[in-house]
């Protein structure tokens, strides 16, 4: 056994306690992460819809409908996929999974790629089956791209209009 000073002897106290008390606190910073991790990982599983195989085409509207009412859009956006991907031989539903899943992007602001979406809907009607097609859609995507030249010509007027009063 060395002697050290009695100075010496109370110094190294502290540093041992220290490095006891950085060990614990990396060990509850790792549990505190894997924590983290588990409870995102249970809200992005929460956030997204399982959706049975077995659901007709107007129960998947229907739901995601229900969804969009309550602004969970990714929610709808995954029914109106799943009406989109389960019914691509009926043209109907189709135009009808196109242009809902245009208008929640309208919803959300996202014009750039809503009007992308909105002017490939208005594409089938540039056909000689237009007659076929339902007809609302035609007269709904006219209308949201109606909306979105308005939104982006007042955006474009009111940053115009800030930049010249500068």
């Amino acid at each position: 056994m060395h002697f050290y000073p009695r100075e010496c002897q109370l110094r190294s106290l502290p540093t041992a306690t220290l490095a006891g008390i950085l060990k614990t606190m990396k060990r509850y910073i790792f549990h505190f992460c894997i924590l983290i991790a588990v409870l995102a990982t249970l809200f992005a599983c929460a956030s997204s819809a399982f959706i049975s195989e077995d659901l007709s085409p107007a129960e998947l509207i229907q739901r995601a409908q229900e969804a969009s009412d309550r602004n969970r859009y990714r929610v709808a956006l995954q029914y109106y996929q799943a009406l989109l991907e389960r019914n691509r031989d009926n043209i109907d539903l189709v135009i009808t999974a196109e242009y809902e899943i245009a208008f929640i992007h309208y919803k959300q602001k996202k014009y750039q790629q809503s009007r992308e979406e909105m002017n490939a809907l208005l594409e089938y009607y540039n056909s000689p089956d237009e007659e076929l097609l339902p007809p609302q859609f035609k007269r709904l995507a006219t209308i949201v791209l109606e909306r979105i030249t308005e939104k982006e010509k007042r955006r474009f007027s009111f940053s115009s209009g800030s930049q010249q009063e500068e």
